[in-house]
């Protein structure tokens, strides 16, 4: 079973703007519903990969010891804090860039499959992320991290969605106030710092 602490953090780092959903919105601001579908597809089936990676190259280190465990833990603590660092310097607004009016859903789709998988830092950021929720000494790692990896993509997949089918009500006040955005992150940014300095604390 999940932890709360799991899906809140996974639902702060799904709901922070980034490439993939500049590029969902973007979709559904001009070519509409089915099109942002389609790239909230693609864009979740573009972690895979990353996942998959994240699963396989730590398989075998959590089952060395539990003092390496707790190496990665600390490490994956502090790259939660770094990244919360980057994010509130973050300055920049959302960019809306009109893709073709011609392409077609599997088109948008696999250019959202490729905007993430050509990401090498979203490997990075699961190799850090996911083993901090596996349960310290479990018998069956690989399987935890792989509902883990399970649960972050169908949130990552509905949020999307979301944020895509939404992208028309919302138009006027995110594309004319790019500030409200730079709050947004500010506000995420301060959070996941408390969480991660709450995941560096913790004693299991």
């Amino acid at each position: 079973m999940p932890s709360g602490e799991f899906l809140l953090t996974s639902l702060i780092v799904v709901l922070i703007p980034g490439t993939g959903v500049i590029y969902t919105v973007s979709n559904g601001l001009v070519l509409g519903r089915r099109a942002s579908v389609a790239a909230a597809c693609g864009c979740t089936l573009g972690i895979l990969p990353h996942l998959a990676a994240c699963v396989l190259g730590l398989s075998a280190l959590l089952h060395m010891s539990a003092l390496a465990f707790q190496c990665v833990r600390y490490l994956g603590a502090a790259y939660l804090l770094y990244l919360a660092w980057q994010m509130w310097r973050e300055t920049g607004g959302l960019c809306f860039d009109a893709p073709d009016q011609q392409s077609s859903l599997r088109r948008i789709a696999v250019r959202g499959f490729l905007i993430n998988i050509l990401n090498p830092k979203l490997s990075i950021f699961f190799l850090a992320f996911i083993p901090l929720f596996v349960t310290p000494g479990s018998a069956t790692p690989i399987l935890e991290m792989i509902v883990l990896s399970a649960i972050f993509m169908a949130m990552t997949l509905v949020i999307f969605i979301l944020y895509g089918l939404s992208a028309n009500a919302v138009r006027s006040r995110v594309a004319g106030a790019p500030k409200v955005i730079t709050r947004l992150q500010r506000t995420f940014a301060a959070i996941f710092a408390a969480l991660g300095l709450k995941l560096a604390l913790s004693e299991s």
